[in-house]
């Protein structure tokens, strides 16, 4: 996956987890942040690749 791929997934999975936040169930709370971490990993992961020029 390119960069920008890595950055579009990564804000999907962080809206969606801060959505899932906002849940009166506790377990989706915990989804929720969860996925929002996933998110900001795959963000930092495409600025990553970004700077390497995709050579990871």
């Amino acid at each position: 996956m390119g960069k920008l791929t890595d950055k579009i997934k990564g804000n999907v999975n962080e809206t969606i987890g801060k959505a899932k936040q906002k849940s009166d169930n506790p377990e989706t709370r915990d989804e929720g942040a969860g996925q929002e971490v996933k998110g900001k990993a795959q963000q930092l992961k495409g600025k990553i690749k970004g700077a390497l020029g995709d050579d990871i």
